[in-house]
């Protein structure tokens, strides 16, 4: 099956979330606002936008069962939304609601728990934000970890029990954390991390292997494996039973994103432009393949959607020949035709780095599409089982395999 493949913006996705019923999807287009699309067909067409943080949005997550949005800023804020009637026109709109994080650098991460009762925030103040909805106030409120963080927070996930949460910081660590709040959690059940987890417990550290940030770290279905991939170009998964940590080293661009498909296969995402697919048990872990076909340039059926060559209304060869030549170091001129180059262009469907990738269809066993945004502007779903094996590229294309150490 082909991707699907959609130009959302001529800006960056810094992050991207879809509403449960996959209609919707609320994305941060560089910018202190967050762009709700509808679908509308095979396209996606902008219809509201959630205005109330003061700088840039640096992630979102969508609540698949309360239908809630929450947005996390370089502002240190972050804002709950939830769909209410406007009391004058009766028309359901998203309405925010404060969150008192009490922290004093970006907040740069954020996700809901399984059961939809917390989120974690994480910052750039070496804390993580575990936050609850206090009904008094009406608001929501937070606990702080802390120790032994000695960096910026970049990613979370929890743990399906709905109290443990992983971490990955910029001082190249992973960490496994209790977030148990005893106002709002049941006590967990002991499992290969723990039993007796209060808050701020740590039931994990592991360091990336040559010392890389720890760009996004991520539980298994089960909850008993993690993976976190780091800017040394390496993917990590850790079997803490043994302990037992495999390290897939690779001699390409940093990953910076992953979602796990089921027990035993995971996809990652980064620099080189291309979900990459990794295979593997408690015996060991290889790469399988990539979701995209780099083994020759992409037809004209695969260019976005809405998208054209030329950007703007000045199409004359002379403006594109000067254009070319400033923003990619492109030049026609002596070639003796009047096509320019293509040594820019990459042979992945994505042109920049994946920002994001996240599960999009899940078939009751294990996760069957998976939906892609990049530093390009574009959104691409994936079918998860269609994997190629041969033309795996790097960002220029001159490698044809993945080293395994």
């Amino acid at each position: 099956m082909a991707p699907e493949v959609s130009s959302l913006a001529q800006t960056p996705v810094t992050a991207h979330a879809f509403s449960p019923d996959r209609t919707q999807l609320a994305a941060s287009l560089n910018s202190n606002g967050v762009q709700i699309f509808s679908r509308s067909g095979a396209d996606w067409i902008p219809s509201e936008t959630l205005s109330e943080h003061d700088k840039l949005i640096t992630s979102i997550d969508w609540a698949p069962n309360t239908n809630r949005i929450v947005t996390a800023s370089q502002d240190r804020n972050a804002y709950v939304w939830q769909e209410t009637p406007d009391l004058e026109t009766g028309k359901l709109i998203w309405k925010p609601t404060l969150v008192v994080l009490r922290i004093n650098r970006a907040a740069t991460y954020v996700r809901w728990s399984p059961k939809e009762d917390k989120f974690a925030v994480a910052s750039g103040a070496r804390a993580i934000c575990i936050c609850s909805f206090d009904s008094e106030n009406n608001w929501w409120v937070s606990k702080q970890l802390k120790k032994p963080i000695r960096s910026t927070v970049l990613s979370v996930d929890w743990h399906p029990n709905n109290v443990l949460l992983a971490a990955g910081s910029a001082d190249m660590k992973a960490r496994v954390f209790s977030a148990y709040i005893k106002e709002v959690d049941e006590r967990p059940a002991p499992s290969v991390w723990g039993s007796k987890l209060p808050f701020n417990t740590l039931c994990g550290e592991y360091s990336s292997p040559s010392g890389g940030w720890v760009h996004s770290v991520g539980f298994s279905p089960s909850g008993d494996v993690l993976a976190f991939v780091s800017h040394d170009s390496s993917i990590n998964v850790v079997y803490p039973g043994g302990p037992t940590v495999y390290s897939v080293r690779m001699p390409t661009l940093p990953l910076v994103t992953l979602a796990w498909l089921s027990e035993n296969s995971l996809v990652a995402a980064g620099h080189d432009c291309q979900p990459l697919v990794f295979l593997g048990s408690e015996g060991g872990w290889q790469l399988g393949g990539s979701l995209d076909d780099t083994s020759g340039p992409k037809t004209e059926a695969a260019r976005p959607m809405g998208s054209s060559p030329v950007v703007g209304r000045l199409k004359a060869g002379a403006f594109a020949t000067f254009r070319d030549a400033d923003s990619r170091g492109q030049s026609t001129l002596g070639s003796g035709s009047g096509s320019s180059t293509t040594d820019t262009k990459l042979l992945t469907l994505h042109q920049n780095t994946i920002t994001s990738v996240r599960p999009y269809e899940h078939d009751g066993v294990q996760v069957t599409k998976v939906s892609t945004t990049g530093v390009d502007g574009m959104l691409v779903v994936w079918d998860a089982n269609d994997v190629t094996t041969g033309g795996i590229n790097t960002l220029t294309g001159k490698v044809g395999g993945m080293q395994l150490r």
